[in-house]
Parts: C-alpha cells; structure tokens; sequence
C-alpha cells in the first residue's frame, strides 16, 4: 500500500505498533505492517510502479502488510 501522507493516522499506528487486523471482502485476519526503509529501493520502486500502473499515482510512502499465519 502507499500512504499519501506519512502523518496519517493509520501510518503512525504502524509505527507504533506493527501488528495490524486487516479485512478484506468482510474477512478479518492479522498482519504485520512495516513501512519500508529507503534501504530496500527494488521494493519500493516495484510497489510505486504497480500503483502507478493501476492508479495513475505512485508517489508517497510505501507500507508492507504481510499476513501473520502463526496468529491464525
């Protein structure tokens, strides 16, 4: 996912915490989030472009939701 503003809520709840309850199609399962450091550019520019590809936008701060099997 990409956060267009680094100071939205949900951007500082993941730097507070990283584990995350996502829901998708009225399914809820947990997660960990990260925001992916400027050490990881492949990654980043791979998710921007996608999102570029898709939405005509890719600019902002790139977040990693990864599910967390062992909480399932």
């Amino acid at each position: 996912m990409i956060a267009e503003y680094p100071t939205s809520q949900w951007v500082q709840n993941i730097r507070a915490r990283s584990a995350v309850k996502v829901r998708v199609a009225g399914e809820e399962f947990p997660a960990q989030a990260r925001i992916l450091p400027e050490t990881e550019p492949g990654l980043i520019a791979e998710v921007r472009a996608l999102s570029q590809e898709k939405y005509a936008w890719g600019d902002g701060l790139v977040v990693e939701i990864i599910p967390d099997a062992s909480q399932g």
